[in-house]
């Protein structure tokens, strides 16, 4: 299929084109990972307003991997990704410490500012996310909807996190991070609802954007003293934890070229979340965007499930580890199914090799 002018072969609008990775370093700091305590407290937070999601084991997908897989579908939570989790539990903390904040600022490519909204408009909180350029229509316009004030800038996530200092300066609002302690334990949660529901895993893979998801995963494994080996993946467009984990300490790329997994997209990672997750993941697997379409179009195959490109990449990785996996007991996160009709519509149509 040829690629409309303007867009990619997906059919999305992308905010900068790829371009040779430039490699620079960053400073690592101290770990904190949540206790169990501090992730039950999260999990009672929670608990009242969002139903634990499911996991389930879809026999087409153990077919087609030659594993016995399990899905933990935080698609299914109201905002259709799993950042909802940790919006509630920082904004919740927020208000106990500071009840007169007017309201907040934060960066986005779409699920972490929809999971503010969410939790904002719970507490009466104004709400104001940074989007780059060319961002997910439909993922901007579900943040608004929830009742956030959507501003453009820059050309990709990070010149979208570097314009906060200005509004936080102009307007007076807190600063919201896209990784935090406190997102870290909210969204442990699933990963707390995931393996001890299924305490047997041999491994589970998390796709990693700043790195909240795998932290929690990590957290949630540790607090329950498991054997389970965690798998972290990013896409090989935007591979900084890749190389963060290859070479021991956080490095950062020009640029964040991914096409489809939008919620990876990150050039800059978190020293806190190199440092946790280089002390506890087994590897770091790359998967490319043709690898994450075809899982796209896999869970929607076997499954009848709408994963985005983050989404799909556990899946992504699965399949291209199923040799070495074949046999196991598999973990994956659906961690969002918030993709454009018309992106999902070219993933379904592209033609290339088909699936194994």
């Amino acid at each position: 299929m040829a690629p409309v002018p303007g867009r990619n072969r997906f059919g999305i609008a992308s905010p900068c084109d790829p371009a040779d990775l430039g490699f620079m370093t960053a400073t690592m700091t101290a770990p904190a990972l949540p206790n169990l305590d501090e992730l039950e407290d999260a999990a009672a937070l929670i608990r009242p307003l969002l139903p634990p999601t499911p996991q389930i084991r879809w026999p087409l997908l153990c077919q087609r991997t030659g594993a016995d897989v399990w899905v933990k579908h935080e698609n299914h939570l109201p905002v259709g990704a799993f950042k909802v989790r940790g919006g509630l539990v920082y904004i919740d903390d927020l208000k106990r410490r500071q009840p007169d904040c007017p309201g907040v600022v934060s960066a986005t490519r779409g699920n972490h500012g929809q999971s503010l909204a969410f939790a904002c408009a719970r507490h009466g909180l104004l709400c104001t996310i940074v989007v780059p350029h060319g961002n997910s229509r439909e993922k901007n316009a579900a943040m608004e909807a929830l009742g956030a004030e959507l501003l453009e800038h820059g050309a990709d996530f990070q010149d979208a996190v570097d314009h906060l200092d200005t509004l936080v300066a102009e307007r007076g609002l807190h600063r919201v991070p896209s990784f935090h302690p406190l997102l870290v334990r909210g969204v442990g949660t699933y990963s707390l609802e995931f393996l001890r529901a299924q305490p047997d895993l041999d491994v589970v893979y998390v796709p990693i954007g700043l790195g909240s998801g795998i932290c929690g995963m990590i957290a949630a494994r540790e607090a329950l003293g498991l054997k389970t080996e965690i798998v972290g993946v990013v896409s090989t467009g935007a591979p900084c934890y890749a190389l963060s984990f290859a070479q021991g300490h956080p490095i950062s790329t020009n640029r964040a070229a991914t096409e489809l997994a939008d919620g990876m997209a990150c050039r800059t990672p978190m020293a806190e979340a190199v440092s946790i997750i280089n002390a506890h993941v087994a590897r770091i697997v790359q998967v490319t965007d043709d690898e994450i379409a075809g899982a796209m179009r896999a869970f929607f195959t076997d499954t009848h499930n709408v994963a985005e490109g983050a989404g799909a990449a556990g899946l992504a990785a699965l399949m291209q580890e199923r040799e070495r996996q074949r046999g196991r007991k598999v973990g994956i996160v659906m961690t969002g199914a918030n993709v454009d009709a018309s992106v999902f519509g070219h993933v379904l149509r592209y033609n290339h090799a088909p699936e194994a």
